[in-house]
């Protein structure tokens, strides 16, 4: 869901040239697959486009290839900063980081919670999304 919202925030913001979302797992359970059908139906019900997103696992060498690695929770960052030597680490940050509601905490998975979950996910990846947006307008200048 975040990398479709930051995606869409991204481009909206004029950004698209200068910065690239990219967005995969620490494990390999899905990979190729799309998104959850419920968060697929959450993401259009909200006007987004989640049709071309597959899934991806991470890979250790994008901590050469990318500033920021943003990750939804405290063992997905655990497991990212597992692969990260040196100058890496810096990079590696929770998503919520940017939330102006909740700084630093978890985005909660709610793959095995009802509908509502997936609506409460939205709600704090578009607002984190929105305030990571006015980070990297103000760090491109």
């Amino acid at each position: 869901m975040a990398d479709v919202v930051l995606t869409e925030e991204v481009d909206r913001a004029g950004l698209s040239e200068q910065v690239t979302v990219n967005s995969c797992g620490t494990g390999d359970w899905h990979v190729g697959q799309p998104m959850d059908r419920r968060a697929a139906v959450t993401l259009t019900a909200s006007g987004y486009d989640p049709t071309t997103h597959r899934a991806r696992r991470f890979d250790p060498s994008w901590l050469d290839d990318h500033d920021l690695v943003l990750t939804m929770d405290e063992q997905n960052l655990a497991d990212v900063l597992a692969t990260a030597v040196g100058a890496h680490a810096e990079r590696v940050r929770l998503f919520r980081d940017f939330d102006p509601v909740g700084t630093g905490g978890e985005v909660p998975d709610p793959y095995y919670g009802g509908d509502a979950g997936f609506e409460e996910v939205l709600s704090m990846v578009e607002r984190t999304s929105a305030a990571l947006v006015t980070a990297l307008q103000q760090a491109v200048r």
